[in-house]
């Protein structure tokens, strides 16, 4: 599967624990990254600045469905799914 250009969900949805340019403490789930752009392309894709995380996320039907509003959703419940229990 290609990535869905313009989605950006993956870089919105989940949490990122390691640093990003811009967001050296990562992001908490449901933040826009600082390195997604308006048109939600990734800034650093391609570049050895961007996350070794986003560089091993590959696109699957069960994480983006068939749009980016279902992409948002499933990772929205895979981040919450993941998370320990308070």
């Amino acid at each position: 599967m290609e990535c869905r250009v313009g989605c950006g969900a993956c870089c919105i949805a989940p949490s990122i624990s390691s640093p990003i340019p811009g967001m050296p403490g990562g992001k908490p789930a449901g933040v826009r990254c600082i390195q997604l752009t308006a048109d939600n392309r990734c800034a650093l894709y391609g570049l050895p600045e961007r996350p070794s995380i986003c560089v091993r996320l590959r696109p699957h039907p069960e994480m983006c469905g068939s749009s980016a509003a279902e992409a948002m959703e499933l990772l929205s419940r895979l981040e919450r799914a993941t998370q320990p229990e308070k």
